[in-house]
């Protein structure tokens, strides 16, 4: 019975799941019985009133299935999801910092001591994407368009694609956070939605001019509570919250249609805040199509979100999980970090984060994504120490070869 219905399931190509629909399924022993879809396009079954799961057997017929059995098919439908993916699984960093760093006279080495460019060491830890941040109107330039363009042209001579992280503001954004550019200080919210969509086409067309591979495309840089503050502010505002990631979502698409469009959390083991935005845009008929998590333990643990690491890993799969089936949209892990003072503990979490985003979302999470591993100083989660890469960047170039297997 299990073998049989495995070459069903492992033969099935992805069927939208209509689920709520109650219909008369033909047994093979000729009795019918009412039940409704479950599961998702990649594995779906039926289950009637009483929960019992039926499959189809052949010639449109469907048989009793126990759930030990259907626990297994389960699980050989979601191992068969995460190999299909794995030609795909894209491995980053986020080097923003890099020209600044670079201006400051400051060098980056390899493990031997060589002077090596940032990207060129992210290659060389199997890493296969650049993620870069735009600021509007910054001081000094850094990332900025002109800035933004250089550290893509760099991705692009290691032919990897980049995703560009649109905090709308003139420095940092984040949960804390979210400062109206000084430009747009007095704008109503008409102009604000086109001064915004006029920066996002503006910076795309550049890059698009210079043949950069523009995978993916945040609107907003962990907008856990919207952004552009207090207009955009998800809380008091989250129509026009809503409103505002819509004229950013069409931008994208007017110069990048291919390009896949991100909206991004911190928390990711923290399902409530991921409701309280994804509920909110859809409501308000707010288009994204991935879902981007923030995985870092060590500011869980500190925000009293979770009590160990293993429990922020554990929570962001089961989040995105979670998130695919209610929403239908995949997730990326788009920033995580470990500490630095501890490497050799560091790179078992990060591998840990890795191994979970692999295989433990279901075939859902696309990549894994580090944040300044390069930085150093006052910040406790890169992955550098004295300029050089930390044994932290091994879980990446294991990963990379493992996949290449």
């Amino acid at each position: 019975m299990v073998i049989s219905l495995l070459l069903v399931i492992c033969n099935v190509v992805a069927v939208p799941a209509k689920k709520g629909i109650w219909r008369k399924l033909l047994l093979t022993n000729g009795k019918e019985v009412k039940a409704q879809l479950a599961g998702d396009e990649w594995f779906h079954y039926y289950v009637d009133r009483k929960g019992n799961a039926y499959m189809e057997a052949d010639n449109n017929k469907y048989n009793k299935v126990k759930p030990e059995d259907l626990e297994k098919l389960r699980q050989s439908a979601i191992s068969k999801r995460t190999n299909n993916h794995r030609n795909e699984f894209w491995l980053g960093a986020d080097i923003s910092g890099t020209t600044a760093l670079e201006a400051s006279g400051q060098c980056l080495y390899d493990t031997d001591g060589r002077i090596t460019e940032n990207t060129a060491l992210m290659q060389r830890y199997g890493m296969n994407a650049v993620r870069l941040r735009v600021w509007v109107n910054p001081q000094g330039g850094f990332c900025g368009k002109d800035d933004v363009l250089e550290m893509a042209k760099r991705a692009r001579y290691y032919g990897m694609p980049v995703m560009i992280d649109f905090h709308y503001s003139d420095w940092w954004a984040d949960p804390g956070k979210q400062h109206i550019p000084g430009a747009w200080q007095y704008f109503k919210y008409d102009e604000m939605k086109y001064a915004l969509a006029s920066h996002t086409r503006e910076v795309l067309k550049l890059l698009r001019d210079n043949k950069i591979n523009v995978k993916w495309v945040q609107v907003g840089n962990e907008t856990t509570h919207g952004f552009l503050w207090p207009m955009g502010r998800a809380e008091e505002n989250m129509q026009q919250y809503a409103g505002l990631t819509q004229a950013g979502y069409d931008a994208v698409k007017d110069v990048f249609p291919d390009a896949q469009v991100i909206i991004h959390l911190d928390g990711g083991c923290d399902a409530k805040r991921y409701d309280f935005i994804f509920d909110g845009l859809r409501k308000y008929g707010t288009k994204w199509d991935l879902i981007g998590v923030s995985v870092y333990p060590y500011w869980d643990i500190q925000a009293g979100l979770e009590k160990d690491a293993e429990g922020t890993i554990r929570d962001f799969a089961s989040n995105i999980r979670r998130m695919y089936d209610k929403y239908g949209t995949e997730s990326m892990v788009v920033e995580t970090g470990v500490e630095v003072k501890r490497p050799v503990e560091g790179k078992k979490m990060m591998t840990s984060i890795i191994n979970a985003a692999l295989n433990d979302c279901g075939g859902h999470c696309l990549g894994v994504f580090y944040w300044a591993p390069e930085l150093e100083g006052h910040y406790p989660l890169g992955a550098f120490e004295n300029h050089r890469p930390t044994i932290i960047m091994e879980a990446f170039k294991e990963c990379a070869a493992h996949l290449q297997q």
